[in-house]
């Protein structure tokens, strides 16, 4: 068999020292995650962000810029996950929405918060995301070129 690719999508939110986090539901285990999923077809990855942020958090965001690009592969698994982790910012909420029906709720939560063994993360991506925006990691959002046809 061969191995699978998943290119996914997932925004950076900070305000007061404290991250937007989703809960949900994975293969029945409870989990914390940015808001992400996977990119769809005709979609840019700055279209991805925006739409899977809004669809998991109903906040209407803006992309400011490219936190850095993740690969995760565990050793006896055929399924690689390519991660564009971006910084957005809150352009509104939406009222009387609807979260992605595998969303618990949304949380804002302080980095270290997240390191409580009772916690579990989605992958390791999420801290190595939080890590690098900490550490100022900043990469314009154009340096992603989208030669889609639309």
């Amino acid at each position: 068999m061969s191995w699978v690719p998943h290119i996914t999508v997932a925004s950076i939110i900070e305000q007061d020292n404290k991250f937007l986090f989703v809960e949900e539901y994975v293969n029945d285990t409870k989990v914390i995650n940015q808001p992400a999923g996977h990119l769809e077809e005709h979609e840019t990855l700055e279209e991805g962000c925006i739409r899977e942020t809004l669809e998991e958090t109903l906040y209407e965001v803006k992309v400011d810029y490219l936190v850095g690009i993740y690969q995760e592969r565990n050793k006896n698994s055929l399924d690689m996950w390519l991660r564009f982790c971006f910084k957005c910012s809150i352009k509104q909420e939406i009222a009387n929405g609807e979260l992605d029906k595998n969303i618990i709720r949304k949380i804002w939560l302080p980095r270290d918060a997240i390191l409580n063994p009772n916690i579990n993360l989605r992958s390791n991506m999420v801290i190595k995301c939080i890590d690098d925006y900490n550490a100022g990691k900043k990469f314009p959002k154009e340096i992603i070129s989208s030669l889609l046809e639309k």
